[in-house]
């Protein structure tokens, strides 16, 4: 494994953006060369002990296999991403907690961006998965999980087709949540348009909406609120006097 890359022509990491906005960059490998995502994985490696990559093909799953064979590797092949650590690389836990919802087994994959970057921003993530509301009796039992057992500081709520879900559960629960629609779908509407115009649309307050298949945009708000909120909890149980 090399850690000692050449300097890139073609890109300009942000090697500090963890640090400076409390997300960490993520590396959107599906527009890019196999050579130019190595070359930035490897930069990231050096530099921080970690490189985070989304949209992963084959060719270059057998090459971060390869070129970085020393490094941990933690592969997620729904979503097709990479996580590359150096063995020395520790992330600490923040106390945040996320909750992700899924309206069906067709919206994972999405889901699962949006809860990799999370874990990476440090929070704890908990899911229920396939409790959309062409069954709705199956959401009641995991969101009353998410909210009392779990206590969430925010949920995530991914939907294709009508895209109906996460108008549901934002009229239901007393945290913010974020609609994540999803390409799946047919005909008129499909790719994710009409769920996206669905949650814009939305009757009920509290929801905020990121972009179709825009699993790191969800993740990246659930992961700022969590942690702030995990911080304030922090702070108020340091304020107290013995």
């Amino acid at each position: 494994m090399s850690l000692s890359p050449a300097p890139l022509s073609f890109a300009a990491p942000d090697f500090d953006r963890s640090h400076r906005k409390g997300v960490p960059e993520v590396i959107l490998a599906d527009r890019k060369t196999v050579d130019q995502a190595v070359a930035i994985a490897g930069a990231f490696l050096e530099r921080t002990g970690r490189a985070i990559l989304s949209r992963a093909g084959a060719e270059l799953e057998a090459r971060l296999r390869s070129e970085f064979a020393e490094a941990e590797l933690e592969w997620l092949a729904l979503p097709r991403a990479a996580v590359l650590r150096r063995p020395d690389f520790v992330q600490a836990q923040t106390g945040g907690r996320v909750g992700i919802i899924t309206a069906g087994t067709s919206d994972i994959p999405v889901a699962e961006e949006a809860a990799l970057l999370c874990r990476e921003m440090g929070c704890t993530v908990h899911t229920a998965y396939d409790v959309g509301v062409a069954g709705l009796h199956r959401l009641f039992e995991p969101l009353s999980a998410l909210l009392d057992q779990h206590q969430v500081d925010v949920l995530i709520v991914a939907a294709g087709m009508d895209g109906a879900l996460p108008s549901v559960v934002v009229g239901l629960v007393d945290v913010a949540v974020i609609g994540l629609p999803t390409s799946v779908g047919y005909g008129l509407g499909g790719d994710g348009i009409a769920a996206l115009y669905s949650m814009l649309q939305t009757c009920a307050p509290g929801l905020g909406v990121v972009n179709i298949d825009n699993g790191i945009g969800a993740g990246a708000v659930a992961g700022l609120i969590a942690n702030r909120a995990a911080a304030a909890r922090r702070a108020a149980v340091e304020g107290q006097s013995p």
